[in-house]
């Protein structure tokens, strides 16, 4: 994602576009790995050095309070970010804590069919997302 991509998106969030946000939305995007804020931080310190650890939490959360990031909790109850806002589903391996996206539109439709029919009383569903748990093939 470009620059001026990123400046956008922050922009029609409402969001001033400040160095801090574009440097962390960058790295998050450019990680593509659905990193943890210490991965964030650990990226961005190469390059600026003088964003604080304090700022990066911040930014973090407001940027899943305005719907440019979703969380993604592991296994092991590490808090990760996802840039990647569509309708998708995850892979983890717990061994190496690794996440990996899921599209598959057939199973996306089996899914929105199962519950049209099934529904779950008292409960509207918004989204459905899978976390499927297994291992990675070396």
């Amino acid at each position: 994602m470009k620059r001026t991509e990123i400046a956008n998106k922050l922009s029609e969030k409402g969001l001033r576009v400040t160095p801090q946000r574009m440097a962390i939305l960058e790295a998050i995007v450019g990680m593509e790995n659905h990193p943890t804020a210490e991965n964030v931080i650990e990226y961005i310190k190469e390059k600026h050095p003088n964003i604080a650890v304090g700022t990066v939490y911040k930014v973090l959360e407001s940027f899943v309070e305005k719907d440019l990031l979703k969380k993604v909790k592991t296994e092991s109850g590490v808090m990760r970010y996802d840039p990647l806002l569509d309708n998708h589903h995850h892979l983890y391996c717990a061994e190496s804590d690794r996440i990996e996206d899921y599209k598959d539109k057939e199973l996306d439709q089996l899914i929105t069919n199962y519950f049209s029919k099934k529904g779950i009383d008292n409960f509207s569903i918004d989204n459905i997302q899978l976390h499927i748990t297994g291992k990675f093939k070396q």
